[in-house]
C-alpha cells in the first residue's frame, strides 16, 4: 500500500490494518482522523505524536497484543518476522526467557515489550533481565518507548 492509497482507504477496512500496528484503538482513532498524511514523514510523526498523547491504560492496551518473547502458537507473521533472533536460541536461553517473561508479568503486570528486530535471543534475555529490577514507573515509559519503535517499523511494512 502507499501512502496515496492509505490516505484514501475506507475507514473500515484501514482500522485492523493499523491495529496490526499499534493495538491501541484509541491511536487507531486518532490516526484515522490525521488523514491525509501525504508523506511517510508526516505518517511518522503523526504516528510518534499520537503515541506520546495517549493514556498508560493506552499503552497497556497496546502491550497486551503482543506475544511474549519466544511465545510459540498463534503469533502474527510480523511478530514472527520480529522475534526471528529466537530461532537460534538454546533451550537454555529459550527457558529463561520463559521463566523472566513470567517474573515481568507478575511484577508489571503486563508483557515485556522490546523491539526485537535485528536482536539476538541473548541480546533479549539480558534486557529482559536489566530492566526487571525498575519500577512500574520506569518501567512503563521504557515499553511505551519500544511499543513506538515497533509500530513505526509496522508502519513501514504495511506501506512496503
Amino acid at each position: 500500500m502507499t501512502i496515496a492509497e492509505l490516505d484514501l482507504k475506507d475507514e473500515a477496512d484501514l482500522a485492523p490494518r493499523l491495529l496490526e500496528c499499534c493495538g491501541s484503538s484509541n491511536w487507531v482513532k486518532q490516526m484515522l482522523a490525521l488523514r491525509p498524511f501525504v508523506t511517510q514523514d508526516r505518517l511518522d510523526e503523526a504516528a510518534v505524536h499520537t503515541w506520546q498523547k495517549l493514556s498508560p491504560d493506552d499503552w497497556l492496551e497496546a502491550f497486551s497484543k503482543h506475544p511474549k518473547i519466544g511465545e510459540k502458537g498463534k503469533v502474527s507473521q510480523w511478530s514472527a518476522q520480529e522475534q526471528s533472533g529466537m530461532n537460534a536460541a538454546a533451550a537454555q536461553v529459550a527457558d529463561r526467557l520463559a521463566d523472566l517473561n513470567r517474573v515481568y508479568y507478575e511484577k508489571f503486570g503486563f508483557t515485556f515489550i522490546v523491539c526485537a528486530t535485528g536482536k539476538t535471543a541473548e541480546e533479549m534475555l539480558a534486557l529482559l533481565d536489566a530492566r526487571l529490577p525498575n519500577s512500574r514507573e520506569v518501567e512503563l515509559p521504557i515499553a511505551a518507548a519500544e511499543q513506538n519503535k515497533i509500530t513505526l517499523l509496522r508502519l513501514r511494512k504495511l506501506l512496503a
